[in-house]
């Protein structure tokens, strides 16, 4: 079964433990269509900042670019009108909104670390992957 997999869960196993992404998702992912502006955004502010290196960035990119991860076509089509509401309804920017929305549609379980989106997630009858 696949999973919708969030940036910070996508994040952590980048800075935590690498090897341990390309395991997990060896039946694929989801990931909504803003994800990999995301995580490059992240990744590049990490360097800007001197937590690491344009090598480590490049890297990381380079094997997240390898792995089965499928961005959804419809992320845009959602957001003036589900991922919108989930956003209202619970509290949630609009980046998280689309990772729920996402999982609901596709009925697929979440994996992030993010509290707020974990608790949206419970709430909304959405699975989340053990982190």
């Amino acid at each position: 079964m696949s999973v919708v997999l969030d940036s910070s869960a996508t994040l952590a196993w980048i800075y935590l433990a690498e090897n341990c992404l390309a395991w997990s998702l060896t039946k694929g992912a989801w990931v909504p269509g803003i994800w990999r502006l995301d995580v490059a955004k992240v990744l590049e502010m990490g360097v800007r900042r001197g937590r690491t290196d344009a090598d480590f960035r490049d890297a990381a990119l380079g094997d997240l670019a390898a792995l089965p991860i499928q961005v959804d076509p419809d992320t845009d089509r959602q957001a003036w009108s589900a991922t919108i509401r989930l956003a209202t309804t619970r509290a949630l920017t609009l980046y998280d909104a689309a990772c729920l929305e996402l999982a609901r549609r596709r009925g697929l379980p979440l994996a992030t670390l993010d509290k707020e989106l974990r608790e949206a997630a419970v709430a909304e009858g959405v699975l989340l992957l053990g982190l």
